[in-house]
Order: structure tokens, then sequence, then C-alpha cells
């Protein structure tokens, strides 16, 4: 058994299912070609496929949903903060305010 992730024409991730190849071949869950093998442990394709998550075919990769509109993917296919977090982020917590840009604590 793997773990196959559905996607849309936009390579957005719609579902993400266990099942054997050949199952996927059938087309019993649609077409095939939409059905990209994802790796529970990141053993390839960067990351575990997440719903609302993309597929980039170009560099074979799963990145996860964006999680703010201001971040963006760096070479490694993570999502970046505009600000980089506060060094002592070990030991306050903090979360990202989008509309003010910057980290605050919580």
């Amino acid at each position: 058994m793997a773990h196959f992730a559905q996607i849309d024409q936009n390579g957005v991730v719609q579902r993400v299912i266990v099942a054997e190849q050949d199952f996927i071949n059938t087309g019993v869950v649609g077409d095939s070609f939409n059905w990209i093998q994802t790796s529970y442990n990141d053993n390839f394709r960067k990351q575990f496929a997440a719903v609302g998550g993309k597929y980039l075919k170009a560099n074979d990769v799963f990145v996860q949903p964006q999680p703010y509109p201001s971040w963006t993917l760096d070479v490694n296919f993570d999502w970046q903060p505009p600000v980089a977090l506060p060094v002592d982020a070990g030991t306050v917590s903090y979360d990202w305010d989008e509309a003010a840009q910057l980290w605050v604590t919580h």
C-alpha cells in the first residue's frame, strides 16, 4: 500500500488516500494521471502531500498550503515569512500578524 494525492488541473491537492498502484490505475477514483504518489516519511517529492497544498510538476515536489499571502517559497520549497522569526522564538511563543506584517507574542 502507498499514499496517493489527487490533484486538480492547477496542481492543488484535493485528497490523499492509501491504495495500491493497480487500484489507482483502474480509474475507479478518476484519471490515474491526477494521482501522484506521496511519501508519508518525506522520502521523496519533498514532503507528504497536504489537502490544499500543491504539487509542483516542474520540480516534482509537494508544498504545503501557503500559510499567509505575504509568505514566499524559498529554494527548498518551504514557506518563508517576509520578516524572520525573532531569535528568542525557542523560549517565546510567536504568531504571525499578516495585517501588521510582523511577529507578535501570544
